[in-house]
């Protein structure tokens, strides 16, 4: 990372770690945040939206959206930049909870839940449906840099890279709907 990015972003996330942690939220933070491992929650609620005929388009566009963001950030993304943690090059920071994988760069739970975000807002009958998934996914990355796991800037590209994973994910269901049988896509 260019040193002027790394140093605000290490000043950033020092002055959440300082100013924003709290006793109230802690636990709420820690278990949002895993909630994301492997994309768990957002995989649930995309087979959650496969079980219902007038969100079945929507479910399917976001399971394709978070394989796309698997793939490209998980897959090639993280292990070509390498980005080492915060704990890594802060010194004396503790994040809340413990995280295995030693990369940074991109978030990886920011992009599975803006990847599923888009995806929702691209193909989901309800408004509320839509708001829902964007307030679970700024919620997610903000989660990311509140327990200390990521810097800013892996949180925003992994919104960005998320969301176009979740435009892609809804073109290319959107692109099939149509030749799925009638069966598949919730018509009798």
């Amino acid at each position: 990372m260019p040193e002027l990015i790394q140093r605000l972003d290490e000043q950033a996330l020092v002055w959440i770690a300082e100013h924003l942690r709290c006793a109230l939220l802690d636990p709420f933070m820690k278990l949002y945040t895993q909630l994301g491992n492997t994309g768990m929650l957002f995989i649930v609620l995309g087979l959650v939206l496969l079980c219902f005929k007038p969100t079945r388009r929507a479910g399917l566009s976001a399971l394709c959206a978070m394989l796309i963001g698997l793939i490209v950030v998980n897959f090639t993304i993280k292990p070509l930049v390498s980005r080492p943690r915060p704990w890594l090059v802060i010194e004396n920071f503790v994040s809340l909870v413990e995280e295995h994988d030693p990369n940074s760069f991109p978030s990886g739970h920011t992009n599975a839940a803006f990847a599923f975000a888009l995806a929702v807002c691209m193909s989901a009958p309800k408004r509320w449906m839509k708001v829902s998934a964007v307030c679970a996914a700024v919620v997610m990355g903000l989660s990311r840099l509140y327990v200390g796991v990521h810097f800013p800037s892996d949180v925003l590209a992994g919104a960005a890279i998320g969301s176009l994973c979740g435009l892609l994910g809804a073109w290319v269901i959107g692109k099939a709907w149509e030749r799925l049988p009638d069966r598949l896509r919730g018509r009798e």
